[in-house]
């Protein structure tokens, strides 16, 4: 994806990041939703509540910490090992959509649990689509929502 998509895909998070700062960890920015992603396709696979619901309390606890603790791990070993600088610290938008796929996750899991795999599996297939796209492209969807509700174009200097 070119500089100016990300940097742009990037600041509707709320992150503004510096020529140097993107360049470096620009692409480790999509850490916490590869992984995010993967849980959830795992746990939508296998029509697993207990699946959906850890990873919705790992969203939840993102609206109260300062970072996504996805990136603690980044930030506390594997930065060491590609030589990079530290993600920044969790946006009010991270932390409004990680609030929305909290209870998005939740609704999905009771859905599992309760038989109604159905629904289960639509709920858990809409949210997917949208952790693969953040996970491959930048592109939050409820990243955009926020902003459009608060009339937020960035919040974090770099």
């Amino acid at each position: 994806m070119e500089k100016n998509h990300t940097r742009k895909y990037l600041q509707i998070q709320g992150f503004n990041l510096d020529d140097n700062a993107l360049a470096e960890i620009g692409p480790w920015m999509r850490w916490p939703y590869v992984f995010c992603a993967s849980i959830l396709v795992t746990g939508v696979v296998l029509a697993s509540p207990w699946i959906i619901w850890t990873l919705s309390a790992i969203a939840i606890a993102t609206v109260f910490l300062p970072s996504h603790p996805f990136n603690y791990v980044y930030n506390r070993g594997v930065r060491h090992l590609t030589g990079t600088c530290p993600l920044p610290r969790g946006t009010v938008q991270g932390k409004f959509s990680c609030g929305v796929g909290g209870v998005w996750l939740v609704a999905t899991g009771a859905a599992f649990f309760t038989g109604a795999t159905t629904v289960g599996y639509v709920l858990g297939g809409v949210m997917a689509v949208m952790a693969t796209l953040v996970a491959t492209t930048h592109i939050c969807i409820p990243s955009m929502i926020y902003n459009a509700l608060f009339e937020r174009k960035q919040t974090q200097p770099a």
